[in-house]
């Protein structure tokens, strides 16, 4: 058994990305290795769900047999189901969308900002700044320890359980609406709807200069940039590490030297809007990772250098929200659309652009 990988990026690196969307990859960004086995050479052909019960302590064939429905299980780098059957040699993993937590959950009281709950979902808008899963120098303080607390009367929700929990991501520093899966089946009959592009979701993000033409898709493949692991980049379509990657986008309202626009996912690939808006030469305002920190349109007055410094200090993170969440509720059948609002520091931020704007009219 081996720890999950180091190579891998941090979690709180991570924008919106889901398990799903990925798992035919195998060792993707994104997913990291729970456990790895090797058959040896003498290996009988086997279902892999024996296999792995045999290997595994404290799981059950049914569990396996989930973690294999939900695409967590690959065979050389390719997910299987749980009737695959074993051969010599080959190379087993357990992935999951989240490091291996290295210790207990701790409960902390951390306030939600909780938008739905029912006994199946629950629907959270959370702020900037808040890491989503623990791992890599975050093991506290983060939203997983938040639902720890919240659901530490409620003996069926176990916040070390994989088949439960959040079905998607977004990164630290971007604020917005995440989904969590009280029940197994509730994640994976979300996770599917991720799979198969039929949520339904929407972003707000303010970027240097005015797009044009004023609405647009964007299609590039995403992958790590090979010069910084820290950052994504668009790259060839036939590289072996990008994924293919669609955002459609609209300028909302153009602010002078920035723009508040609107971004709808048709993919969820890391950083992906992020790469994409820098892409087309446009990005996110204040995004310090892909050179949104810069002034990077507008005057070389020092009253205009001294105004956008200002802004960078009322919004010092990528001014990016995820405000609208819809999917379809995964016991009752009904479609649930949910919003939250632009929090404070990017309205605070926005406004000021507009009164500039205003002032060169």
């Amino acid at each position: 058994m081996t720890d999950h990988l180091d190579e891998t990026p941090a979690i709180d690196e991570l924008d919106d990305q889901e398990l799903l969307a990925d798992i035919d990859t195998g060792a993707a960004p994104g997913l990291y290795e729970h456990f790895r086995f090797v058959a040896d050479k003498g290996q009988e052909l086997l279902r892999i769900d024996k296999f792995l019960v045999a290997r595994l302590q404290k799981s059950s064939r049914n569990r396996v047999q989930q973690a294999a429905e939900a695409g967590c299980i690959l065979v050389n780098g390719k997910a299987v189901k749980s009737n695959y059957r074993i051969k010599p040699f080959d190379v087993v993993q357990i992935v999951m969308d989240r490091p291996r937590y290295e210790l207990e959950i701790i409960a902390e009281d951390i306030p939600l900002d909780i938008v739905y709950e029912d006994d199946t979902v629950l629907v959270v808008n959370k702020p900037a700044g808040l890491v989503v899963h623990p791992g890599h120098g975050n093991y506290s303080g983060t939203l997983v320890n938040a639902l720890a607390w919240h659901f530490r009367d409620n003996p069926d929700y176990d916040v070390s359980d994989p088949r439960l929990g959040l079905v998607h991501r977004i990164d630290k520093d971007t604020s917005g609406l995440l989904v969590v899966a009280k029940t197994p089946d509730a994640k994976t009959h979300l996770g599917k709807q991720f799979f198969n592009k039929t949520t339904k979701r929407e972003y707000n993000a303010l970027v240097w200069g005015i797009p044009a033409p004023p609405a647009g898709r964007i299609e590039g493949s995403i992958g790590r940039d090979v010069r910084d692991r820290l950052k994504m980049a668009v790259v060839p379509d036939d590289s072996p590490t990008g994924k293919h990657a669609v955002t459609h986008y609209e300028v909302i309202e153009p602010l002078g030297h920035v723009s508040l626009v609107k971004c709808v996912l048709e993919t969820g690939r890391t950083h992906q809007i992020r790469v994409h808006m820098t892409h087309i030469g446009h990005p996110l305002f204040s995004d310090s990772r892909y050179g949104g920190d810069k002034i990077l349109r507008g005057e070389r007055s020092g009253s205009y250098q001294k105004f956008v410094n200002n802004c960078f200090d009322t919004c010092p993170r990528q001014a990016l929200h995820a405000r609208t969440l819809g999917f379809v509720h995964p016991k009752t059948g009904e479609e649930m659309f949910f919003s939250a609002p632009i929090p404070p520091d990017m309205e605070a931020l926005i406004n000021r652009w507009r009164d500039y704007a205003a002032s060169r009219q």
